[in-house]
């Protein structure tokens, strides 16, 4: 059997009755919080720009919401746009063992499909983990090698994973799931070159893939096919993208407990609006400026760096000290520590204005070195070292960041976040209208109460 049918059996079939009571209240957790993000990206003036391409691309009228939309637009529109707005901020959720931001896609996919086929609440959270598991698996079966070979693992994995939350939303057979699966993985994309000027397409990446996974659903129920080797074939996903003879397997032995095993729950919640890599860092420079550390009596900086982390956060160092714009700082690691250092907190703001001289200048009392004995991507650890005016050293570490499986995120903090970041678009009603719907999705016969309070507010 192809491990693409295998994939179509799990998602055709799923329903919440087979899915642990603790498993549940995660992804309501992680869904609530794609969703606030996606609302806060959306008072952003690009973003509003970005809803009128999206309702030209995939149609002006339909069931799905847009978020900050008032209006409904089509579910491949939908998807597009939320997709893309949840991970514009940099501050939407990782499973790190994997790398993959998988609520970008999954809430985007499974939720405008839902609203499109007019489902209820538990057809809605099935869809949302079925994508959710099955792209951490993919990234699982390669860590690291598809960033390697400069693919984002949460773009070209995430067709595979919006084709499965759609065929698990719409109730798809296994057959015509297998052909979607093929489909979306023929049409997988997602180059990780937006690093070399911080163009702002990485935002799309999830938005694409969770309108690529919807568009080749409705294509697959129109008759086309999709080759059902897509994943582990001679010419298939895996060949392509991750470059690794033993990713088949590795792939084959993971889905071994899909179904049973739920890597959801280990997901972590983003603390700060910047690339995960760096917020170890963060946390550590955190614990120095609670001793005493500040922009004064800072003289040198040293960061030790897991080398695979590097092309993405230290490479090349001048453009991590001084990026090309605040969209770009988010994968500058002295960028970023600077910040914190000068402004005493990091949030959306942080990168909402071209870079601050003041910043820069302290981004340059920065360096980096490889870290030996690394363990990414089992964690993402961080060392930093501080040389003071006065001639003393300080050193912080950090074995693995806040929000891994071994540290997790209180849920007051996550609830806090998305009331925070719903609130820059909806009334403190309407936020929490949102955080009802969302938290009672596995009792609710229908989406009204949800679509109601998301469209509460927009354009």
């Amino acid at each position: 059997m192809t491990t693409a049918r295998r994939i179509a059996q799990f998602a055709t079939t799923l329903g919440l009755d087979q899915i642990p009571g603790p498993v549940i209240e995660a992804a309501k957790l992680h869904l609530l919080d794609a969703l606030g993000v996606g609302l806060a990206a959306s008072t952003v003036p690009l973003s509003q720009r970005w809803a009128q391409a999206a309702r030209r691309i995939g149609g002006d009228t339909g069931r799905s919401t847009g978020l900050g939309n008032s209006n409904g637009m089509t579910a491949t529109a939908a998807a597009l746009l939320n997709g893309s707005l949840i991970h514009s901020l940099e501050f939407d959720d990782t499973h790190t063992r994997s790398v993959v931001h998988g609520s970008a896609v999954a809430a985007s996919a499974a939720l405008a499909a839902a609203e499109e086929a007019d489902g209820d609440g538990a057809t809605l959270l099935a869809g949302y983990l079925a994508a959710w598991e099955v792209m951490i698996r993919l990234g699982l079966s390669a860590p690291g090698a598809f960033q390697a070979h400069g693919f984002q693992i949460s773009a070209v994995g995430g067709a595979i994973g919006g084709a499965v939350a759609a065929s698990a939303v719409g109730r798809l057979d296994e057959g015509t799931a297998v052909s979607a699966i093929g489909i979306a993985g023929s049409q997988a994309s997602g180059l990780m070159e937006f690093l070399s000027d911080g163009s702002t397409v990485k935002a799309l990446h999830p938005g694409w893939a969770a309108h690529t996974g919807i568009a080749a659903a409705a294509l697959a129920q129109s008759g086309m096919t999709g080759p059902a080797s897509i994943l582990e074939g001679r010419f298939g996903f895996l060949a392509a993208f991750a470059r690794d003879p033993e990713a088949p397997g590795r792939l084959d032995r993971v889905l071994d407990d899909l179904g049973s095993v739920w890597h959801l729950p280990d997901a972590a919640f983003k603390l700060y609006p910047c690339c995960h890599y760096i917020h170890p860092f963060l946390e550590a420079l955190q614990d120095l400026i609670d001793g005493g550390l500040t922009v004064d009596t800072l003289a040198s900086l040293t960061c030790e760096v897991p080398q695979p982390e590097a092309p993405l956060i230290c490479e090349p160092w001048e453009r991590r000290q001084h990026p090309a714009s605040g969209y770009d700082g988010k994968w500058g690691l002295a960028y970023c520590l600077a910040a914190l250092l000068v402004d005493g907190r990091m949030d959306i703001d942080t990168f909402a204005a071209p870079p601050a001289p003041a910043i820069v200048s302290v981004a340059r009392r920065m360096d980096w070195r490889p870290m030996e004995g690394h363990q990414f991507p089992q964690r993402f650890e961080a060392v930093i070292q501080a040389r003071l005016t006065d001639g003393s050293v300080r050193q912080a570490r950090v074995d693995d960041v806040r929000g891994a499986p071994g540290r997790p995120v209180a849920t007051d903090a996550v609830l806090a976040k998305f009331a925070t970041n719903a609130g820059r678009t909806l009334t403190a009603d309407a936020a929490a209208a949102v955080q009802a719907a969302v938290l009672g999705l596995d009792r609710a016969p229908d989406l009204g109460p949800l679509t109601q309070a998301l469209r509460a507010t927009g354009q």
